[in-house]
């Protein structure tokens, strides 16, 4: 049991969480600095314009801090207690007895409470603002009008409305492209009449234009109905797959209930869903994640704090906390090559770094 908050615990804690604060500041605005920066470069491009590159920032601000939160808490608790160290008061709370256990409960007690902040915020606020960001580009930068996002993707051009149960982009290493899967394709005379309703099992968009396979396409004429089936057919339209693209929901940034559902659709029609799976389980491990790298790099703050060398031991701390990142990164990457458990991609580096931690805890003296 966690043991009860003292004057001291406040204290380490309250100068924990305004340095990460201050910290997560300064890397946020960097990051909104640099996507502003980009998204200037497609000012111009239909409406899409400078006070529209804004607001596109500006809702993708808390998707970015969550983003981010995992670095500004490592740095910013090592900064802290650098801090702390360089006046001497992490000395004196170490005179009047408290344990580098203690020091480190205080800690990642303060941390805690800003990382169930961000993983709510990841789940509710920050795919909202990217949603909404990302629908503002792509109404402003194409004239094809993308109405709704509750039932797939929908889109219009001109007589056609376009539905699509889902899709994503795809690269094989030399062609990037588009891929629809299960389309309807709604053709309307002038006077509102249904022409026509085409059924494919996937439209992909390529450097060539549109290509429906599988299709079944049924015509409604005044007083009959036909129906025709080929295996491809080229689609003679000016459909924007850049607007398309916008309103497609790329799985990092999705929540967790839509991920589960989007991985419970692909297997349920045998599709891969190897991608979501990644981003579902890093999203139950982030606050693990947030907590294992703020107490594996604390250790690097203590040591003989009479004898100096705190900035050198920051910045191993740093580089050996962040270096968790990197290794998690190749578990997750073999784990989609070889095909075996996300959850064991990423528990295992957890493991390892929490017991190099646990060894360094009990190895530095103070």
């Amino acid at each position: 049991m966690m043991p009860f908050p003292r004057i001291h615990d406040l204290y380490v804690g309250r100068a924990v969480l305004g340095t990460l604060l201050l910290t997560w500041g300064v890397l946020l605005g960097l990051d909104a600095m640099l996507a502003l920066v980009s998204e200037l470069g497609d000012v111009g491009q239909g409406r899409y314009d400078v006070v529209d590159a804004l607001t596109y920032v500006a809702y993708t601000v808390p998707r970015r801090a969550h983003y981010l939160f995992p670095y500004a808490a490592v740095i910013g608790s090592l900064m802290a207690l650098g801090q702390l160290a360089a006046t001497s008061e992490l000395t004196a709370l170490r005179a009047i007895g408290l344990s580098r256990r203690r020091l480190g409960v205080a800690v990642i007690g303060a941390v805690a409470v800003f990382t169930a902040l961000m993983s709510i915020n990841g789940e509710t606020l920050g795919p909202w603002g990217q949603r909404q960001a990302d629908a503002l580009k792509a109404s402003s930068r194409s004239n094809d009008m993308i109405v709704a996002r509750y039932s797939g993707v929908w889109a219009r051009e001109g007589n056609t409305i376009l539905n699509a149960r889902g899709g994503e982009e795809r690269d094989d290493g030399e062609d990037r492209w588009l891929e629809l899967q299960d389309v309807r394709l709604y053709e309307f005379a002038p006077d509102g009449r249904l022409e026509s309703l085409a059924l494919a099992r996937v439209a992909e968009h390529r450097p060539g234009g549109w290509r429906l396979r599988n299709v079944t396409r049924t015509f409604f004429d005044a007083r009959s109905v036909t129906q025709a089936e080929v295996e491809e057919e080229r689609w003679e339209s000016q459909l924007d797959a850049t607007a398309l693209s916008a309103d497609i929901d790329r799985p990092r940034y999705l929540s967790a209930q839509e991920l589960r559902a989007a991985v419970a659709y692909r297997q349920r029609n045998q599709l891969d869903a190897s991608e979501y799976q990644e981003h579902y389980w890093g999203r139950w491990f982030y606050p693990i994640n947030v907590l294992a790298l703020c107490l594996a790099a604390i250790p690097f703050a203590f040591g003989s704090l009479r004898s100096g060398g705190m900035g050198r031991r920051l910045f191993i701390g740093i580089v050996f906390s962040l270096g968790f990142w990197l290794l998690q990164t190749q578990f997750v990457q073999l784990a989609s090559v070889y095909k075996f458990d996300y959850r064991l991609a990423y528990a295992l580096p957890t493991a390892i770094m929490l017991m190099v931690s646990a060894f360094l805890f009990r190895r530095r003296s103070g």
